[in-house]
């Protein structure tokens, strides 16, 4: 078994390709931390961990360099570094930055593991590739721009299209729907509000979304509210999705005991990585859930392909820009590349362009 050489990270902004305006701001480019997990077996691993402010893009990269120098030297074993990494956190925690640069880790880990063994993620973990149904994820449009979006995600071919929501009242988040639903036609339209509304908002504008043929309504309320959203899964015919801030699968356990969803959506980052989501999509098998991926596009492609309820694809293309082949469509669906890992390889000279010295 290889040992692990040296974990090393780049800081950069990423560019992407349109900015994504949020009930609590707009992001208009990425930053992240580029992982690479060098092995004496002459392998290196990929993976990146993202976070939405760009003051907090050093802290992060300190902490995934902090957490490296506690594996150097071991054998590239992911189960058992995650073990060992939690292990070490306990008395700290794995929540917030920490848990990012954990499962941002526990990615790259994975990725140099799957390339130990010249396979494709996908299949190191038992899989067989599959076509996975997309939706385009944008930010947030008002019923005059929205078409902006809706055009793009019919002429690229995809089955979905995810805006978000939380516009000043509630007309203006129905007319907003329906001027996508106009455009989109038979396609899957899902509404994302970001934790923004309150339990009596949420309870009002899902009540009156409900019937307007949503696949889902997103974090109506704190991500950690599983009564306001057990209340809404229970009220309302339209599906409730949560997860993307689970942290860990122990969050994900609590949300399934508090019934607190109909659908779930877990962060390759914030579920701690490919051993986390693992995890997750046995939970989600035994509760009989269906299970998207948010963001990462890269590693979601071959983790829903090894998850047994596996639903949509979440596409926002974070890391798109720096990379040196592309993850390609086709009738707009995503299929994971046969490369060994999860086939990503960074473009030296867009990734040098983009550092944060």
């Amino acid at each position: 078994m290889p040992n692990i050489l040296e974990i090393r990270t780049i800081p950069v902004i990423a560019p992407i390709p349109r900015p994504v305006k949020t009930a609590s701001g707009t992001i208009d480019r990425f930053p992240v931390v580029l992982i690479d997990v060098v092995t004496d077996a002459g392998v290196t691993g990929h993976a990146y961990a993202q976070v939405y402010l760009p003051d907090l893009l050093r802290s992060l990269d300190e902490t995934v360099k902090a957490l490296g120098r506690y594996i150097t030297g071991m054998p590239l074993a992911p189960r058992d570094l995650h073990a060992h990494l939690r292990k070490r956190l306990r008395l700290w925690g794995v929540m917030g930055t920490v848990g990012t640069a954990l499962g941002g880790l526990d990615m790259a880990l994975w990725d140099a593991w799957a390339k130990v063994q010249g396979q494709p993620l996908y299949a190191a973990l038992g899989a067989a590739p599959r076509a996975l149904k997309a939706y385009y994820s944008v930010g947030m449009y008002d019923a005059k721009t929205v078409h902006e979006v809706a055009d793009e995600c019919v002429e690229r071919g995809f089955e979905g299209l995810k805006i978000k929501l939380g516009l000043p009242t509630l007309a203006d988040d129905i007319a907003v729907v329906r001027a996508a639903k106009r455009i989109l036609g038979d396609r899957a339209l899902m509404a994302d509000y970001n934790q923004s509304l309150t339990p009596l908002e949420a309870m009002a504008r899902c009540r009156a979304l409900d019937g307007e043929g949503l696949t889902w309504i997103e974090e109506p309320v704190l991500a950690d509210d599983f009564a306001t959203t057990a209340a809404l899964a229970e009220a309302i015919a339209t599906p409730i999705q949560i997860g993307e801030n689970f942290h860990g699968p122990d969050d994900m356990r609590a949300a399934i005991a508090a019934r607190a969803m109909d659908l779930v959506m877990p962060d390759a980052q914030f579920i701690q990585g490919v051993t986390g989501w693992m995890e997750a999509a046995t939970l989600a098998r035994l509760a009989d859930i269906g299970m998207s991926s948010h963001t990462f596009v890269e590693a979601s492609t071959h983790l829903l392909c090894a998850t047994p309820t596996a639903d949509w694809l979440e596409h926002m293309d974070v890391v798109g820009s720096l990379l040196a082949e592309p993850f390609p469509q086709v009738n707009g669906r995503f299929t994971p590349p046969d490369r060994p890992g999860c086939g990503m390889t960074w473009d030296a000279a867009k990734v040098e362009k983009h550092r944060v010295q």
